[in-house]
């Protein structure tokens, strides 16, 4: 089973703005989507849910300081990106 990405704008704006300022990090970004469209609970993924505020969504890490929060929807077979940046950033 495979799983859908879903990128709604606000989430397209600040990959946009992140990018900018990392673009070393694409080509990892890119590997790490396609891993979560095959399956986002691989254990290297490092998938957590996330507690207070924001419980009910989940991270994966992007590197060691930047992370990307995320919405999976499992009956749906959907992942919808929410957020990337550094940790502080994400976990605001």
């Amino acid at each position: 089973m495979t799983y859908t990405i879903e990128t709604p704008p606000r989430f397209l704006r600040r990959a946009k703005g992140f990018f900018r300022a990392h673009p070393d990090l694409r080509e990892r970004f890119a590997a790490l989507v396609e891993a979560l469209r095959q399956d986002p609970f691989q254990p290297r993924l490092r998938l957590h849910p996330l507690r207070g505020e924001l419980e009910g969504l989940y991270a994966v890490s992007l590197t060691h300081a930047y992370r990307v929060t995320l919405t999976i929807a499992i009956t749906e077979c959907a992942i919808v990106l929410l957020d990337i940046g550094s940790h502080d950033a994400v976990y605001r």
